[in-house]
């Protein structure tokens, strides 16, 4: 990892102490990861960040990981509901050896699907179009997500995150939202697909646009949990107060030019997504 980094163009001092910070990193967490083998695939290790007294009841959120989903779409939302008072966040895969991200990341779950627990306060699904267009196929995975939501207090999912709540069945006869570019695709499992809204909420679904949005999502879910003073008070905790610098961040602000790029690059992924989504639609919701 070290030779990693542009150790090159750094003082000696700071090398060093680079060289062992990152030595100390390393140890905890390859003890933390021996310690959760040790005790098996399906321990959790987790628990509240910020305990609170017994007047704030625990909250229990479980955000599901699966291999090249899009490490924001997780991230965003992670960095606020976790700093919640008396939460557990749960990241939830099928092991809790490491997941990688579309973008190399790799993400550590901390509970294995048969020890989560049940129900869920929240769960949360991510997108990303690599990651979903597997996830649509994974039968194990849709129907863990299909069981869990079916007894959660609140069923919410960030970008293409909604398609996989699809294809479980979560989304028959509700408004949601989705990536730009695949919004089109859930009318598919029965879903409404809603633009021009960054958080699109019906009932117990609450569902958020595509990667940045996932903070919007974070934002406002923390504010439905724990009151919207307290997400007020993280809206500025973690200065989120967004500048664009081109403006360009939807297909409505987005000059012709760029959005036919975008699109050009898009649509092959787009379309083997909605191939696997109207497979999925037809085996698993039909009758």
């Amino acid at each position: 990892m070290q030779a990693m980094l542009p150790m090159l163009i750094l003082p000696l001092r700071r090398r060093r102490l680079m060289a062992a910070m990152l030595g100390a990193a390393t140890s905890l967490a390859l003890a933390g990861r021996s310690a959760a083998q040790d005790q098996g695939p399906t321990t959790s290790q987790v628990a509240p960040r910020r305990p609170a007294g017994p007047d704030v009841p625990l909250l229990r959120i479980g955000m599901l990981l699966f291999p090249q989903l899009t490490p924001m779409d997780l991230v965003g939302p992670h960095l606020i509901l976790a700093s919640l008072p008396n939460t557990e966040v749960h990241l939830l895969w099928k092991t809790t050896e490491p997941v990688v991200g579309d973008n190399g990341l790799a993400l550590l779950p901390s509970t294995a699907f048969d020890a989560c627990p049940d129900p869920l306060d929240v769960l949360c699904v991510p997108g990303g179009p690599r990651g979903t267009e597997r996830a649509l196929l994974d039968d194990e995975l849709l129907d863990f997500v299909a069981d869990r939501g079916s007894r959660a207090t609140y069923v919410t999912s960030v970008c293409t995150g909604s398609l996989i709540l699809g294809a479980a069945g979560l989304l028959s006869g509700y408004r949601a939202s989705s990536y730009w570019g695949t919004r089109d695709i859930l009318p598919v499992f029965g879903a409404i697909p809603v633009e021009g809204q960054r958080v699109v909420v019906d009932g117990n679904r609450i569902t958020g646009g595509g990667v940045t949005a996932g903070i919007d999502f974070g934002l406002y879910l923390s504010g439905v949990l724990r009151g919207e003073a307290n997400g007020r008070l993280q809206e500025l905790l973690f200065e989120y107060d967004p500048q664009p610098p081109f403006g360009t961040g939807s297909p409505t602000k987005a000059p012709p030019a760029t959005l036919q790029l975008a699109r050009t690059l898009l649509q092959p992924t787009l379309d083997r997504i909605r191939q696997v989504s109207e497979a999925q639609a037809r085996k698993r919701l039909s009758g």
